[in-house]
């Protein structure tokens, strides 16, 4: 296990420095190190870490939602209002559309098994897009509209969406018919995550207040309740719907509201830590990437995936009618929602683990998908966001 840690570390940052030097993103060669130390390449990565990756990818992805949670001026988000509610779901419903038209004339497959597709395809990649829109909050661009924390807020109750839709559209497809009560659920869910972040928060307040503890310790404490949260919602799924990613950021935007100042010095902290979460983020999702398969899959499933993506840039077109926000800066939100890579490699390989008709498939184009848009995606925000957004002018 020490020894593919050190080639994940060394190929991790070669190569992602390599893609930095072309001016691309570093994530390009993190996944490419995945890919080629991965178990359909070379296979130099120990079983062992391979069969906690899923466990890992959580871990980063929770560590990015605290940031963001912590960086989420909620007087900032009111700005933006409406347009911040339908970003949660217009766009994916148009993506997800668009694939249970064209998959079955694309790919042959049944219209049952496109919207199982249609809802690995449309989460947008909180991984990807978090780190960036804190990025640019950091220097200022897009924040006097509050273009940053609109697109943050969409991409993290995006995926919950979706989520519950696969779930749903397997129900159906094991003869459970369509349970309209789970779209029910999705409001319950975002409403009792924020409630357990809100409350966990102010709790974390008043224990920072009265017993003294180094910054490093809070950090950890954090972490652990944001764990938990994760296994909370895990073990009443069954029962009570509740989004442990949602409480994660509700838990850090607490903490922005009640204390600035620490929320600051903890953020700068775990974008440290953020270093070293994300190279094993894109290194484990790129190792889960089988090559063979994606070369396999055809024009075709790359033409759908385009497709797509063209549905999903219209959806976002439409959340922004009646805005202040201009043409570059509706553009820019529109690439901002365009990359895939955390929800595609978590739900992709379920329907070929039931033993659905066209899991395999789905699989592949969740693959392909992730190794497309998260590039386009992360390269179009990072070459771009200076030209289409206009930066804050410090106060004198």
């Amino acid at each position: 296990m020490l020894f593919s840690l050190a080639l994940i570390l060394f190929c991790g940052f070669a190569i992602g420095g390599i893609m930095q030097k072309l001016r691309l993103p570093a994530l390009l060669g993190m996944m490419i190190t995945g890919i080629l130390l991965g178990p359909h390449i070379l296979n130099l990565i120990d079983p062992t870490i391979l069969n906690i990756s899923a466990e890992l990818r959580q871990i980063a992805l929770i560590i990015i939602l605290i940031r963001a949670g912590l960086a989420l001026d909620l007087k900032e988000l009111k700005k933006v209002g409406r347009p911040a509610i339908l970003m949660c779901f217009i766009p994916a419903t148009f993506e997800l559309a668009s694939v249970v038209i064209l998959a079955p004339l694309f790919l042959g497959i049944s219209y049952l098994e496109a919207a199982m597709m249609g809802a690995v395809l449309a989460a947008v990649s909180p991984a990807v897009v978090i780190p960036r829109m804190l990025k640019l909050m950091e220097r200022g661009y897009g924040q006097d509209k509050g273009i940053p924390q609109l697109i943050m807020a969409g991409a993290s109750v995006d995926d919950i969406y979706v989520i519950v839709l696969f779930t749903s559209f397997i129900g159906m497809y094991q003869g459970q018919g369509f349970d309209f009560i789970s779209l029910a659920k999705i409001p319950v869910s975002v409403l009792l995550g924020l409630i357990l972040g809100i409350l966990t928060g102010m709790l974390a307040i008043w224990l920072f207040k009265k017993i003294h503890l180094r910054d490093t310790i809070k950090i950890l404490l954090l972490l652990g309740a944001s764990f938990l949260f994760i296994s909370l919602e895990t073990a009443v799924k069954g029962y009570v719907p509740v989004s442990g990613l949602l409480a994660v950021i509700a838990l850090g935007c607490t903490i922005l509201k009640k204390n600035a100042a620490l929320a600051k010095r903890i953020s700068g902290k775990y974008s440290k830590i953020w270093v070293a979460a994300e190279l094993l983020l894109f290194v484990l999702l790129g190792a889960a990437v089988d090559i063979s398969s994606i070369a396999n899959a055809g024009f075709q499933a790359v033409c759908l995936i385009f497709t797509a993506l063209i549905f999903r840039m219209a959806g976002v077109f439409i959340c922004l009618i009646k805005t202040k926000l201009n043409k570059k800066e509706r553009l820019f939100a529109a690439i901002s929602y365009l990359p895939k890579a955390t929800v595609q490699a978590a739900i992709g390989g379920i329907p070929l683990s039931l033993g659905i008709a066209a899991g395999n498939t789905i699989l592949t184009v969740a693959a392909l998908a992730i190794i497309i848009t998260a590039p386009i995606g992360a390269i179009g925000i990072d070459l771009t966001y200076k030209r289409l957004l206009t930066k804050r002018q410090k106060d004198d």
